[in-house]
């Protein structure tokens, strides 16, 4: 895979190997000393592979040899992984006090001797193939090197010259950008911070910020506006002595442009100056000049090293201005003092007239207007990416045939032919820049196929499946680590179309960065179509998006597969014998999703899959019967039966599942086993979702850990099981026809968590339940969906001091809101949508706006930043 990896994967089994809980059990099960040998073997390899990515390039073998040790830690960690089920096996027994599942255990493969031996046996083994492997690399010659971030690759220097009529389709950008440079201070011109206006830039790499910045620079305005110009290209480290010399020179290179022998001379002793000699000339050249900075390719998150750069700078006259670049928008909430300009992509017409300039000489084109016409469908790949419509642009220069084109036009980005300025080396620049777990989390991005809409919660349960989300703390949960690194990834402008529906994320990701998760993965992940004709030995994660060419004799080889998904809506596995074959084969699956499939019963062989972690059977709207054997397999986080309409029963033994976090149900039984769900004191998240026959739902059953609770088309169900409604924060009722929201709890509940609730088509309900007053200081988003039955809101709703997003959408009686809305002070978000009654008060010349203006509580963006009545 991509660098680092290996290094990475070899310091989390070292890691494994070093902790008390390993270091326990090792010597309980007598592999103590196997395991230490391990442990050491590795520690010295470490020490070498970063030297070994460096070289894998220059030196036959070496990538091999990265591969062999790869291949072995990620073997290694299938067989430590034993131990934690072995233990996970020992509670269930312990805590089920059953006779009947202690002699069971004792003559299944989980016996402590059985185990014992299993497990010495497979150690054994792992060492002699590590010590070999660490042998064959003493050929090479390997120097040690210790991790530091700054053997990343960077991307050149940039330099402020542009040649204008290269750059197409920014001129609008340019004017916006001008505009708001020559405004004044947002926050009035004034000394000291409010002195100097900062404005970020913001895009992902190869969209043409640099070149922008270049086009507002050398614009003439810029020079009749601004008395010095000064542009620096942070590119590396963000070194602040650097920086002032680079601004030094900048400055006075500007104000000698004719006189360039004595720029360069100047140069050379300012380079000679000690760092207070520098900041004293550099703050005497600022001083009472309204200046304009650019700051191009910004990497720098270090919020303390940015402001001692701005205490230095912030001497210019009022007016001065700071522009930049940079492809993180954390890094440009730090820095700028008004709201990011966003670069957009640009449009399919100027990506044509871009491509049309680096394919062809001036006016070639004309002669093959064919070959435009492929081009035309090229650059529909690019994304509106200048840089990657230049790359395959200048690929196909002065070639004309038609087959080369319409191979560009048929391959994948990330296999093609990248040279060092090209648009997925500009793009793995970020990637490089990410720290390592971050790297391992964007890789799986490569499963799902190109403008997949994701759900956050959906990624973050392949991530925990398969261990990829470290907790800095050691004790976050992971649903809130797996948060955190999609917000990163946002961060860093990797994601797109990003939705926030409060508990629920829903991106995309651009075209050219899935290329890019492609391109990084390629060598552990592998996208199963038509075209696939037999599946590598060391490839470990499977995603199939067409189901036609599955057979046997597609599998001989591989053995380690740890993921395997079907993706596509509509694209899922009908054969059991496939099945069987394929659980029986990949004993080390951590992640099996089979969605969408259409089998009547899941194998017996289920409970081979001692690793398994995520178990999802969405939608198979044939399956009848899950086996109870599948409760044998503690090591399960996260099971979906969600949209199996058909299926019968839940298995017997839910209960023994005591890892579970996430459980969806969709099942015809009536009454579901309370003693079971009171053993699953871990889950996070429970959903119900086409459960017809079910009336009452757990009755005093405690879940101590859940979070979450979701009821969907219950159409029977009667009540809620609020005893548990204190600890939730997010609820989600929609459409239960019989369900009465006030049932037994006609009152407040006091001190409720709740920050998200969701309400949808409650037709029995004809106002909101009193509890949710309860959750007066933590509801942050109230959804109110067809409601045909409420005529008003009630008043103790103004007292939701933290609401920041109410929406009331098809609910055609209801006439009025409270009349004290302005008390809801953190709202950012109100939208009605088919409430005509309501709607047709609110507009400005009607009643309910006009008396709320008159008592000054006026409903408008001064109070709500997004307002939309429809």
């Amino acid at each position: 895979m991509a660098e680092y990896f290996v290094f990475d994967i070899a310091e989390s089994l070292i890691k494994k190997l070093a902790s008390y809980v390993y270091e326990e059990a090792s010597r309980a099960y007598g592999v103590y000393e196997e395991l230490r040998g391990i442990k050491d073997t590795l520690s010295i390899v470490k020490g070498v592979l970063l030297d070994a990515e460096e070289k894998k390039g220059q030196k036959h073998g070496l990538r091999e040899w990265l591969r062999q040790i790869q291949n072995v830690c990620l073997d290694a960690e299938d067989v430590l992984d034993g131990f934690e089920y072995q233990n996970l096996r020992k509670q269930v027994v312990k805590a089920s006090g059953s006779t009947r599942m202690k002699v069971g255990h004792f003559f299944s493969s989980s016996n402590s001797l059985v185990f014992r031996f299993r497990m010495a046996h497979k150690i054994k083994y792992i060492r002699h193939r590590l010590d070999k492997i660490a042998a064959d690399g003493n050929k090479f010659c390997l120097e040690r090197i210790d991790f530091d971030h700054n053997l990343v690759q960077r991307r050149e220097m940039t330099y402020s010259h542009v040649d204008a009529s290269r750059v197409i389709g920014r001129e609008k950008d340019r004017d916006e950008i001008i505009k708001l440079l020559m405004q004044p201070h947002p926050h009035g011109d004034g000394v000291g911070d409010k002195s100097v206006c900062v404005i970020p830039v913001v895009g992902i790499g190869g969209l043409g910020k640099t070149a922008l910045a270049k086009l507002v620079f050398n614009d003439k305005r810029m020079d009749e506006h601004f008395q010095l110009k000064m542009w620096v290209c942070i590119s590396n480290d963000f070194d602040i002595r650097q920086i002032i010399v680079k601004m030094i020179n900048s400055a006075f290179a500007s104000d000698n442009a004719t006189a360039s022998a004595s720029a360069l001379a100047h140069q050379d002793n300012v380079n000679g100056l000690d760092i207070e000699q520098l900041q004293s000339l550099l703050r005497h050249k600022l001083s009472g000049q309204k200046y304009l900075l650019v700051l191009d390719d910004t990497w720098n998150d270090d919020r303390a090293k940015w402001i001692e750069l701005k205490d230095l700078i912030k001497v210019g006259a009022v007016g001065s201005k700071i522009l930049v670049t940079t492809r993180g928008n954390s890094i440009a909430s730090m820095m700028g003092t008004v709201p990011s300009y966003v670069l957009e992509a640009l449009s399919a017409e100027n990506c044509l007239s871009l491509f049309v300039k680096w394919a062809f000489k001036e006016g070639e084109e004309k002669k093959y207007p064919n070959l435009v016409d492929i081009g035309r469908e090229i650059v529909k790949k690019c994304g509106g990416v200048p840089l990657a419509v230049r790359t395959l642009g200048s690929s196909l220069f002065l070639n004309f045939d038609t087959e080369r084109w319409e191979f560009i036009r048929d391959q994948e980005i990330w296999k093609l032919n990248q040279k060092k300025d090209d648009i997925l080396p500009a793009l793995k620049l970020s990637y490089d820049q990410m720290p390592s777990y971050l790297r391992h989390c964007f890789a799986f991005f490569s499963l799902y196929p190109k403008d997949f809409l994701f759900a956050d919660g959906f990624l973050v349960n392949i991530w925990g499946s398969l261990g990829l989300l470290q907790s800095p703390a050691g004790d976050q949960k992971i649903e809130n680590i797996g948060r955190q690194y999609i917000e990163e990834l946002r961060s860093r402008s990797f994601l797109e179309d990003f939705k926030n529906f409060g508990p629920v994320y829903f991106f995309k990701l651009h075209d050219l960065v899935h290329d890019l998760a492609l391109y990084v993965a390629k060598e552990e992940v592998l996208v199963v179509n038509s075209h696939t004709h037999s599946i590598p030995e060391h490839v470990r994660h499977l995603s199939v998006v067409e189901n036609d060419s599955l057979s046997h004799d597609l599998f001989p080889k591989s053995k380690s597969v740890r993921t395997l998904i079907f993706p596509i809506p509509g694209v899922g596995i009908d054969s059991e014998t496939l099945l069987d074959t394929w659980i029986r084969r990949y004993k080390y699956l951590r992640v099996l999703y089979l969605g969408d499939s259409s089998f009547e019963t899941l194998p017996n062989s289920i409970a081979r899959l001692e690793h398994l972690q995520a178990l999802l059977l969405t939608n198979n709207t044939k399956i009848k019967r899950v086996p109870n054997s599948i409760c044998k397999i503690q090591n399960l986080q996260f099971l979906f039966f969600w949209g199996c309409v058909e299926l019968e029963t839940l298995p017997k033994g839910l209960g023994m599942l005591i890892n579970l976090r996430k459980l969806f149900i969709t099942t015809k039984q009536s009454i579901l086993p309370e003693d079971e769900f009171a053993s699953l004191t871990n889950l996070h998240t429970l959903g119900f979702k086409y459960c017809d026959n079910i009336k009452i739902l757990v009755r005093q059953t405690q879940l101590p850990s859940l979070k979450v609770f979701i009821i969907q088309s219950c159409g029977s169900l009667e009540s809620l099981p609020l005893h548990f409604l204190s600890q939730l924060e997010a609820l989600f009722v929609e459409r239960c026809e019989m369900l009465n929201l006030s049932l037994n709890y006609e009152s407040t509940i006091q001190n409720l968590r709740m920050k998200f609730l969701h309400l949808d088509h409650c037709p029995r309900q004809q106002s909101l339940p009193q509890w949710i007053q309860g959750a007066a200081n933590t509801l942050k988003t109230l959804l109110i969906l067809n409601w045909d039955n409420l005529t008003m809101l009630p008043e103790w709703l103004t007292t939701m001091s933290h609401l920041k997003v109410l929406q009331i959408v098809n609910c055609p009686q209801l006439i009025s809101l409270p009349n004290e809305m302005h008390r809801l002070t953190a709202l950012e978000d109100l939208s009605m949508d088919g409430c005509p009654e309501l709607c047709r008060k609110c507009e400005p010349q009607c009643g309910l706006a006009r008396r709320w203006t008159e008592t000054g509580y006026i409903l408008s963006k001064a109070y709500v930043p997004n307002i939309s009545l429809r």
